[in-house]
């Protein structure tokens, strides 16, 4: 297959380029446009605009992966309206040249952040209704609800101003084109701990952690898994729709502190501090503006646990090749070489 990739130069597009190249003909969309060992060529994003390079003369592409967005600031430093403009404004780009082109396929990764800033329940499934928080997620769910208006996916449908829309033209147009949105939880792998950076520093410098007494859950996302599922996609033939993306074992953060010890020959320290009292120093916190306080406490301690069920039955498997377990202890390894 001839496949396009928006962001490849970033961490998921990397890795996306080692699993692909060797089956497949891979070509880059991205902001700068140097050589790639597995890409022929890597194109700028006004290249793909008609006026500026006719469709006839670009290759002809079978399949097309869109990873360029802007990746979630945990420090709270981004404006919001720069989200929008990349998250949301370069996926009505590339999907609308999608539907121009003759591409068959049309891998859009979004995040869980889309659908649920908290999980309510035990797990996070693709019918909840979302509600993102943050301009991060909005902007996700902005350019989910573009496509959505552009394409009927099979198990979803679109409202337009409180009234369907109509979508009959789109359906003629589109009838042999299969659309994925893909919703990954915390992707991480060797060169990138994702959001596993905090915790990783306080277990490397031997600090103890005091929160044991809390049993949380959390999915993650191996990237070995994670460029499984998108070979998946393209080589199978799946229906279009929303597939929310993690590891078969959802791990708390006292088996997740232990496995980064075991990656690093250290023993763990975790500390079962009494639940009520850590409750009452976080309410404190939140009271004296220190750095536990009761939001932070929640954000620590709180399940997000996320089901993978729908997209390995879409694909026909009963598990993920890497566990949870293996993924993160790769992952810490690779930062102890």
């Amino acid at each position: 297959m001839n496949i396009l990739i928006t962001g490849i130069h970033g961490f998921v597009g990397s890795n996306l380029i080692m699993a692909l190249c060797e089956h497949h003909t891979l070509y880059g969309l991205d902001i700068i446009s140097p050589e790639k060992k597995g890409v022929v060529r890597t194109f700028l994003w006004e290249d793909i605009e008609t006026t500026s390079f006719p469709m006839q003369r670009l290759p002809h592409f079978d399949a097309i992966i869109h990873l360029a967005g802007k990746a979630h600031d945990t420090k709270n430093q981004s404006a919001a309206q720069v989200y929008f403009d990349i998250n949301t404004g370069l996926t009505r780009r590339i999907f609308d040249f999608f539907l121009e082109s003759a591409a068959r396929k049309f891998i859009f990764f979004s995040s869980v952040k889309a659908a649920a800033d908290s999980v309510v329940g035990d797990i996070l499934r693709e019918n909840v209704i979302p509600t993102p928080v943050g301009p991060y997620g909005e902007s996700k769910i902005a350019a989910e609800d573009y496509i959505k208006e552009h394409f009927v996916l099979s198990d979803t449908f679109s409202v337009n101003k409180g009234k369907m829309f109509s979508f009959k033209e789109e359906i003629v147009r589109c009838s042999d084109k299969q659309v994925y949105i893909l919703r990954p939880c915390m992707i991480h792998g060797p060169g990138n701990k994702g959001n596993l950076n905090l915790l990783y520093n306080v277990v490397k410098k031997g600090i103890p952690w005091p929160l044991g007494d809390f049993e949380n859950k959390r999915s993650f996302t191996s990237i070995d898994n994670l460029c499984y599922v998108v070979e998946g996609l393209l080589t199978k033939d799946v229906a279009s729709g929303i597939y929310h993306m993690g590891d078969d074992e959802a791990l708390s953060t006292n088996e997740l502190i232990a496995l980064m010890c075991e990656a690093m020959g250290k023993k763990p320290h975790i500390w079962k501090m009494n639940r009520k009292m850590m409750e009452g120093c976080a309410g404190l916190g939140t009271l004296l503006h220190l750095p536990l306080n009761t939001e932070r406490l929640r954000k620590l301690t709180e399940n997000y646990v996320v089901s993978n069920e729908k997209i390995k039955s879409a694909l026909g498997i009963d598990r993920m090749p890497v566990c949870a377990a293996d993924g993160i202890r790769k992952t810490i390894k690779s930062f102890e070489e």
